[in-house]
Order: structure tokens, then sequence, then C-alpha cells
């Protein structure tokens, strides 16, 4: 019987990139585990830990050493394995020596597929503490690693220079070299708390041990609790709630060891700048969580993390202070220097900022869009003059102090700015919504002229970077043209607007002027926004097929594409469905493979099971006129599911490939009548049964 134990691996250095400590921490684990599934090295759990001067896994049950197996070897044909006098082969030999073996041990395979030579041989499992060595240095030099260092006279090279390694297997440590390092189960605690060298002796007491004698909290999501616990607790304390995005959160996390709260105050007068300028100087620069009141509003606190328990507490908070102030006077000075211009003013200046050297400035893509924007205004029956607005100054907070010093807030800047210059609220915010959805699952642009801008900027941006050729390949995509594309199916299909997204793509593309060839430019671009769809589709929970279904009909409104998906996974759970699909797929065939065309319009026929088919038919396709024209397609497959007797009476009765060319002429148009109907919706011969 194997035995099992825990095993522990740790490795300790500088302090690791905050904003990258979990995705090194997820990857090492993963790396780890897949090198024990491909050993088959058994265990029950895993975890991952890590602070900012360690990465360790933790692996539960861990098998002493792999399975023994048998490994059956298959060798040549048996009659390629003698030579014509009954000697042994060339190759008979060879796969003997390959085995370790001479001939005469070699077993004969026999299947119906023929008989060869072979071999069976026990193979012995390595010892675990034989294989973990390679597994884990395997699993650090697949790590995330944007650019590796080398440190002193050493050639290993990783993230940040290491100083300690431990690799423990129970209650004995696996000696071997990591990163240049010998492995050892000596740790180190916390920096200034705890800087005398730990002990470890189980694997499984790793973390409680870093707590008591180490003054460290080894798992990254207990501090992350821990930290937005203290955090809302030391809002309350003066009466307000902490402003916690999962970002700061991680990365304050990722700081800290030993994270202990600060509560901090600044001016007053810094209220006076919209809140998101306070937000972010606090956030991005100074790593703090703003405190705002129950109303929302902000209060003259922040709260900050220190990584050591001080002695004199008040000195950090007064550090803090001191070091926000300077930043928030800045943001005041942009604030005020800004509105000394309006951003009617500012437009122009974009033709000195250049959007893509084949597609020209931002002033420019600005015209374009602002085309753009009066185009789908037009389709949508909204106010032109306010999208045509909206688009001009779109970009003109680009050219702000603020949104220099601060670029996460381009569009959030330019709203404040509109407001300030007395334009349309509108039109204000509609310069914020342009960049809408901002991320997966955030919400798309609220206002009719926000949902425009955000349509046409984006449009303009996906067809213009495929005219010049820059397509997305693999991982890459620098200018974000999927989230571009899914943003502006979110916002057509989410706000229900009737958009054809086929004329709005040409009518972006009739507008780019490049030197490259841009020849189905539109058709690439369509196929990717559709591309996108899917994806979007699959995500809402539709299927492949329904998603086949629809799409074989090629809908150009995406609204009204997802109006025919939802009426398609409908259907499908009638009864008659199946039936339906199959009896649409036969008949798909059978006008696909004949060489008669179907006559014009349905002439005589002979049987009463197509003479009532066809008057089936009829009425049907009198019956769904209406109801596509009030795009009820639910209703309309509702309708036509009716058929489904019909249909069978007449596949059960009737041959269709008659030797009468005239009565298969008819009987052809009648199937052709019947498949044009279903198209109306969907090719609901796409659905598997």
């Amino acid at each position: 019987m194997i035995e099992k134990q825990n095993l522990l691996f740790e490795l300790g250095s500088e302090e690791l990139p905050p904003k990258t400590l979990l995705k090194l921490s997820n990857a090492l684990l993963n790396n780890i585990i897949q090198g024990l599934n491909a050993a088959e090295l058994t265990f029950t759990g895993s975890k991952a830990y890590a602070t900012p001067r360690r990465l360790a896994v933790f692996i539960e049950n861990l098998a002493s050493a792999q399975p023994d197996k048998t490994v059956e070897k298959r060798g040549p044909a048996l009659q390629a394995a003698f030579a014509p006098d009954g000697t042994p082969s060339k190759a008979a030999l060879g796969f003997a020596v390959s085995c370790g073996t001479s001939f005469d041990q070699l077993e004969r395979l026999k299947t119906d597929k023929g008989e060869w030579l072979s071999f069976t041989q026990a193979v012995k499992g390595q010892a675990t503490e034989n294989l973990i060595p390679d597994i884990i240095r395997q699993s650090i030099a697949g790590l995330p690693i944007a650019k590796r260092m080398r440190w002193g006279s050493f050639t290993t090279e990783f993230v940040r220079p290491v100083h300690w390694a431990v690799l423990l297997y129970g209650d004995s440590v696996i000696d071997t070299e990591i990163l240049g390092l010998k492995t050892g189960a000596t740790t180190q605690g916390h920096r200034f708390h705890a800087p005398q060298k730990i002990t470890l002796t189980k694997p499984e007491d790793y973390a409680d041990v870093l707590y008591k004698q180490g003054r460290v909290i080894a798992d990254l999501e207990q501090r992350k609790t821990l930290i937005r616990d203290a955090a809302q607790k030391a809002a309350a304390a003066v009466n307000g709630f902490a402003h916690i995005e999962d970002d700061l959160l991680e990365e304050i996390a990722a700081l800290n060891e030993w994270p202990v709260p600060i509560t901090g105050t600044f001016d007053p007068r810094f209220l006076e700048l919209p809140p998101e300028v306070l937000i972010t100087t606090m956030q991005t620069n100074q790593k703090y969580f703003p405190v705002k009141n129950a109303d929302g509003g902000l209060l003259a606190n922040f709260i900050t993390f220190s990584n050591i328990e001080s002695t004199n507490p008040k000195s950090i908070q007064q550090g803090n202070e001191r070091v926000v102030t300077p930043r928030l006077s800045d943001a005041e000075f942009f604030w005020n220097q800004d509105r000394k211009k309006t951003l009617e003013d500012r437009v122009e200046s974009l033709s000195s900022v250049v959007f893509q050297e084949n597609l020209g400035t931002v002033f420019a893509k600005t015209k374009r869009v602002q085309n753009l924007a009066k185009f789908i205004a037009g389709h949508l029956n909204a106010n032109i003059e306010l999208a045509e607005r909206a688009a001009l100054l779109a970009k003109t907070d680009l050219m702000t102090e603020m949104v220099g010093e601060f670029g996460n807030l381009q569009g959030i800047m330019g709203r404040y700015y509109a407001l300030a210059d007395n334009e349309p609220k509108e039109v204000a915010l509609a310069i914020e919504e342009q960049y809408f959805p901002k991320q997966s699952g955030s919400p798309t642009a609220g206002s009719t002229t926000g949902q425009i801008l955000a349509i046409a900027e984006k449009i303009d941006t996906l067809v213009g970077i495929f005219a010049v050729g820059l397509i997305p390949t693999g991982d890459k995509d620098p200018y974000a043209l999927r989230r571009a594309a899914l943003g502006i199916l979110r916002t057509i299909i989410e706000n229900k607007l009737n958009i054809n997204i086929i004329e709005l793509t040409e009518f972006a593309g009739a507008q780019i002027k490049t030197t490259s060839d841009q020849s189905g430019t539109s058709d690439r671009v369509i196929d990717f926004i559709f591309d996108r769809l899917k994806g979007y589709c699959l995500d809402q929970s539709y299927t492949a097929d329904e998603f086949d279904a629809v799409i074989t009909v090629t809908p150009a409104e995406p609204l009204d594409f997802m109006q025919r998906l939802e009426a398609v996974k409908a259907f499908r759970q009638l009864p008659e469905a199946e039936s339906l699909a199959a009896a649409n797929k036969r008949i798909r065939n059978i006008l696909k493979k004949s060489e008669s065309q179907p006559a014009a319009s349905v002439g005589a026929l002979l049987e009463p099971q197509e003479k009532q088919l066809l008057q089936a038919a009829l009425q049907s396709a009198g019956d769904i006129q209406p109801l596509l024209a009030q795009r009820n397609y639910q209703a309309t497959l509702n309708r036509l599911a009716g058929l489904r007797n019909d249909v069978d009476a007449f596949f059960d009765h009737v041959m269709v490939m008659t030797d009468d060319l005239d009565l298969r002429a008819n009987r052809l148009a009648l199937l052709n009548l019947l498949s044009e109907q279903f198209l109306t919706c969907a090719d609901i011969s796409k659905l598997q049964s």
C-alpha cells in the first residue's frame, strides 16, 4: 500500500510585484498540480499561499510513489519479424534491444487486425521524493513572468531575487536545489516583527507557525477578508463606510504580511473637487480606501494600511496625511486650470494627436464618429443634433491636464467639464457613456445619445483597425477590438435598439481612407462581430445548434437575431420540435440534391396526403405573415409546429423523386414552400436531437 504524506514548498524572495502576486500564486499551484497529475502522483487537496515575500504551495496526502504498472510495447508485425531463413529480422532484434531484453523473451500480440511482436514489462513507480524537484523547477519555469531578472553572481532568473526555499515531505526535507538555493526546513517571518529564522517541522503547520511565530498571515484571501473588515470598522469609527474596490483590496493584501489599519484626514476644501478625482488620487497614487457617508458622498477621511504594528501609529497617520495633501492640491490645480477653457475650444487641438498612423488624427476620428452618430440617430429617430454635438466633444477631455494625469478619468472628466460649459446634460452624460460597458458585466450606456455615441465610437475603431490589417490574433488585441465588438452588441441588444449592423459597418467602412487594400473589410468585421455574438449567446445559456439555426438565415439586426434565438429555444421545447427538425433536414437535403428545379408554384398533386399538406401550408403561409410583421417569431414557429402531422403523413405516403418529372417538380415546389416558411425565422434543421 502506497503511503501518503503532506508536501510543502515555499520560495522566499524580495518583495514580489503586488499587482501580479495572485496571478503568480495561482499559476504556481496550477503548474505543480499539472506536474503531479502528469507523474500520476495522487493527492487529496491543495492550497496556495502568497505574501509580499513568499510563494508557497501545500499538497495534502500526496502519495509516496507512483503506482506500479504494466507496460505493453508493440513491435513489428509478425510477417516482418523473421528473415526468409526463419531467423529473427533486424527489426525484431532491434525491438528486443529497445525493450532491454532478448528476442526469445518477446511475446506475440494477436488482434483482429493482425499479429505483432510485443513485450510486457512491469514498471515500478518512482518515489515521490525523486520526482518532486523537477516538477517544482518546471513549475517555476512556467510562471507568467513578463520580465525575469538576475542578481549577484547567480545565473538563475526570477521575477525578484530569492533568499530561501523550503521543501518538506512529511517531516523530512527533500534535498535539492531551486533557483540556486539549497532547500531546507527554515523559513523567515515578518521582516521587522519577527526577523529571526523559523524552523518548520510539518507541512500542515505552515500557516499556523508563520502566524504565531512569524507575525505573517500567509493566506492572501484571509488577509483580504481581514483588511476589508478592518477598513469598514475604521470607517465606522468616523461615521462612514469604506469605499473598497476589488483590485485595490487585492493590491493592499499583496503589499502587507501583517496589515494594520490607519485612519487619516485631509482638508475638507478638497471635497469641492469631483469625487472621482479624489477617489482616483487616493486609490491610484496612495493605495488608500476613500470613506463615504450614508448618502454616498465622500468624507474628508481615508483608510490606509501599514505593514507594521507601530508603537506610534499617530506618526504614520500624520505622514500619510502630509503625503496626500500635495497630491490633492495638484488635482485641485488641474481642475481650476482646465475649466478656463471650454471643451469646444479644445476640438482643434485633437489634430495634434495621432489616433493610428494609417487612420489619421483623433480629430479625423471625431469627424467620422460625428457622421456615424448622425447616421445611427437618424435610424433610431433620435435627436441628431445632440448626437452630433456629443460626438464632436467626445474626445476633447483627452487634452485636459486632469486626464493627462489620470487617464482612467477620460469621459468622466468630459462629463464634468461639459456641464461646467453649460452643454446639454444628455451631451455631458454621453461623453462619459461612450466608454460603456467598461468591462464584462458592467452596464451599457443608459441615455439614448450615450448609446449612439458608444456604438459610433466603437464601430469606427473596429472597422478602421480592420481596414489597416491589425486584426486580433490569439491573445493579441492591442486595440481591444473584441471588447469593442461585444460592447456594440450589448448596447444594441440590452437597450433594444433596431440597428442593422451590416449597413452600419458598411457606412463606417466607406469613411475610412487608407492606402491599404480594404476589399473584404466589411465582411471580415461582420464575421468578427457575429463571432462575438456567438460567445455572448452561449454565455446567455443558448446552445450552439440554436445559434447555428439562426445565423443560417443571416439576420442583420442583433436585436432581431436575439428575438429569433429566443423563439428557437422555446420551439425546441415543443413535442413537435424533434420531428419537424428532422423533417426540415430531410427537406433541405432533398432540395439540395435534386437535379431538377422546383416548379415556380405548386401544380397538380395526386396523393391525398400531399394535397392536405399543400392546403395546410398555404393556410400557415397566410397565418404567419402578420406575426412576422410584428417580429413575433415564437408565435410563428408555434403556428408552423401545427404542420407536423401533415408533414409526417406526407413523408410516410409520398415519394418525392417520382419518375414523373412534372409531378416531381410540383412535389419539390411543395417542399420548397415549407422550407421557406420555416426559414422566415430560422433553419430548424440545424437543431440536434
